[in-house]
């Protein structure tokens, strides 16, 4: 049988616009589940914070969307 590998996914860095993350979080929130709202809370603030850390080093992650 074949072995399946999978690899880490971090959901912050795939939110990269407010749009992105007010539709991860009403997602979240229609699940109804408090530690999921949560967690969609804490990779939010970490997506915030990759961001930031983004403009103050001039770079961009691969794939992100340019902002105007």
């Amino acid at each position: 049988m074949a072995r399946t590998t999978t690899l880490p996914w971090d959901p912050a860095e795939h939110l990269q616009t407010e749009e992105d993350m007010a539709a991860y979080l009403e997602a979240a929130l229609e699940e109804g589940d408090p530690s999921l709202v949560a967690a969609a809370l804490s990779d939010i603030a970490r997506a915030k914070v990759i961001g930031a850390l983004g403009l103050r080093l001039h770079v961009r992650p691969a794939g992100a969307k340019c902002a105007g």
